[in-house]
């Protein structure tokens, strides 16, 4: 009798347990959410970041950059910056310092819903996808395939699922659009009818912005509303490492910025290859280009909202290949991160990156170093940081959902612990062992910290080997192709359905 009843005061306790974990929570209790403050860590010292401002100081007084449309080279020169005989333009320190004080701080990045704006100020982190994957891995077969519109979409409709995925950046290329101006308008409207979190895109030509911003205000109800909440950034690679300006993304950001779309600044140097091999001389290089980048867009709207995206990757100097996933990617981002604590710019960087080809335990481990430390470094937006395979030529749909769980474990560590009065009062424990039960398990306060102290994986498995055997032996990746598919099934276009027959029928759309 006492052993039936103990059974079932076990079982309605955790089922009770259960059901508290189960229950929704309002934003601000949950125990991890977007935009809490890092900034825990630090690999390079105060000498070492003031060495690092210093190089790129004079990167940009003595090497400057060649190759700036003839525009750029009239807006930075009437700011100050000067144009040499062997057409490099080289940029003397108050002037750098200048547009440093004019640059933009505490920007928001809009959502189309205000609950997903964020918030970019101090160690704010936020976690998003990005990159320009010209794959889909197929887990059904282990393959590679072209992308697709379809693909794109949805990948933005699982990330709007994604409590940890913060915004969604173009995260592949739309393969079999053949037209680039049809595949800029389908890349921009497969990510706003998926998602009505922020979004980045990126344009292939200066002449396909015009019509993408015609779309975009008929999207948002009008250019007046557009302006109010620009809810799309222009991801702008507008430097070709090293130390080279990128005449067509050029012209396209000075499009965006006079249509009031917020700018990625984006370098993208390969250290070992087109940026210096040593981690320290990648950080300068990375500083000079994007400091460069201050200066064309604050000569041109000062303070206009610019997220200043030091993007350094990363060789294997034995092959010369990216290693997106390696101890040094994730040195490389948490020290630009730190850099632009220094500056106190909204910054961003890549972290997330496998070179794994599958989402296999190698992945798991390169997402999860790469992706704590850019968090715990307080960098304000970790792009790539989800789906990324094969340094970044492969997307997986169920990467995605998989990277939901370990941004989740990594959102925690970078709230770290909460030292107050209550969490170290001594109260819980005289009740537990001065003739209590001996265990906290029922207790008051853990019933109290279970959802708001303790964050628990939609996927991860925790089972006993028992409870997983008596289960049928489920697999992380048949329960991840599951979550997708689930949400795939449940997921609503994210635009009005007006304005979407308006738009499929004035344009050709890839996606359904």
């Amino acid at each position: 009798m006492s052993d039936t009843v103990l059974t079932k005061s076990r079982s309605g306790g955790r089922a009770a347990r259960v059901a508290l974990r189960s229950a929704p929570l309002p934003d601000n209790m949950r125990p991890v959410r977007a935009g809490m403050p890092g900034g825990q860590y630090k690999p390079l010292t105060d000498a070492g970041v003031a060495r690092i401002h210093a190089a790129a100081l004079d990167a940009l007084e003595q090497i400057g950059l060649s190759q700036a449309p003839p525009s750029g080279v009239e807006i930075m020169t009437k700011a100050g910056a000067i144009l040499g005989d062997d057409g490099r333009l080289r940029f003397p320190r108050a002037l750098v310092e200048d547009m440093l004080a004019l640059a933009a701080r505490n920007i928001t990045l809009h959502g189309r819903d205000p609950k997903h704006d964020l918030h970019l100020s101090g160690s704010n982190v936020h976690f998003g996808t990005a990159g320009a994957a010209v794959h889909i891995v197929d887990l059904a077969t282990n393959t590679y395939r072209d992308s697709t519109a379809q693909d794109l979409f949805d990948a933005a409709r699982i990330t709007h699922n994604l409590d940890n995925v913060h915004f969604f950046q173009r995260a592949m290329v739309c393969r079999d659009v053949v037209d680039n101006l049809e595949m800029d308008l389908n890349t921009i409207y497969a990510c706003c009818a998926g998602t009505t979190k922020h979004v980045g895109t990126s344009f292939s030509d200066p002449h396909h912005v015009a019509p993408g911003f015609d779309m975009i205000h008929r999207i948002a109800g009008g250019e007046a509303a557009w302006r109010a909440r620009p809810f799309i950034s222009n991801s702008n690679c507008f430097v070709v490492p090293p130390m080279k300006f990128a005449e067509e993304s050029c012209i396209a950001m000075e499009h965006c910025i006079r249509g009031g779309m917020p700018v990625l600044l984006l370098s993208a140097g390969q250290a070992g290859a087109t940026a210096p091999a040593p981690i320290a001389l990648a950080i300068v290089q990375a500083m000079a280009e994007c400091l460069a980048g201050v200066v064309y867009v604050n000569a041109m709207a000062p303070g206009h909202p610019a997220v200043f995206g030091t993007w350094p990757f990363v060789s294997d100097l034995r092959t010369g290949a990216m290693s997106g996933g390696s101890a040094e990617q994730a040195l490389l981002t948490a020290g630009c991160a730190q850099m632009h604590r220094f500056y106190d710019l909204p910054g961003g960087a890549a972290a997330g990156i496998s070179d794994a080809k599958l989402p296999d335990m190698q992945a798991g481990w390169e997402q999860g170093i790469t992706n704590v430390l850019a968090g715990l470094s307080g960098l304000n937006m970790v792009y790539e940081s989800v789906g990324m395979h094969a340094s970044l030529l492969g997307f997986c749909l169920e990467s995605l959902v998989l990277g939901d769980d370990i941004l989740g474990q990594v959102l925690r560590t970078i709230r770290g612990i909460d030292v107050t009065e209550d969490s170290t009062s001594i109260d819980a424990m005289k009740a537990v062992c001065l003739g209590g039960p001996g265990h906290y398990l029922g207790s008051d306060q853990t019933l109290k910290l279970m959802q708001t102290e303790y964050i628990y994986p939609a996927l991860g498995n925790r089972m006993s080997p028992k409870e997983w055997v008596e289960a049928g032996r489920p697999m992380l990746l048949d329960k991840a192709i599951a979550r997708k598919n689930d949400i795939l099934a449940r997921a609503q276009i994210q635009v009005d359905p007006a304005v979407d027959a308006a738009i499929r029928a004035d344009y050709n759309i890839y996606f359904h």
